[in-house]
């Protein structure tokens, strides 16, 4: 998208004034696996995250969640128990996606779902 895209739009990663705002008031603290950065302001009052590619809050590492929100200070690295053999890694928000839980009957899987047992009885206006 180039630098257009970066001052008009918002879903892919920072606009510009994020950015600049980010170089002058902001210190980096640390990146996850996915390479989202997080900042702090000069003070500490203000913390957030810049994205790498779409803008998703489920991307947010769950120990960076907790920092982001100010459960922590310092960078989950500092505070968090080694990772174990039975964690397995967070999965962001697949909704809307080819990957995404679609049920028996849904449209998306074809539409077909099995048939009522005939506990269920449709309403009908004409009916009294």
């Amino acid at each position: 998208m180039g630098i257009l895209g970066k001052i008009f739009t918002w879903w892919d990663g920072a606009t510009i004034g994020t950015a600049i705002y980010s170089w002058r008031k902001g210190k980096a603290v640390g990146s996850d696996a996915e390479g989202n950065k997080y900042y702090q302001s000069s003070d500490g009052k203000r913390r957030w995250v810049i994205y790498n590619g779409a803008n998703d809050a489920s991307r947010v590492a769950p120990d960076w969640h907790g920092w982001l929100h100010g459960t922590h200070d310092g960078d989950p690295e500092s505070y968090l128990p080694p990772v174990r053999g039975y964690e397995t890694l967070p999965e962001p928000n697949l909704t809307g996606t080819d990957r995404a839980y679609r049920p028996a009957g849904s449209i998306q899987r074809g539409g077909h779902r099995a048939r009522a047992t005939g506990d269920y009885e449709a309403w009908s206006p004409d009916a009294s």
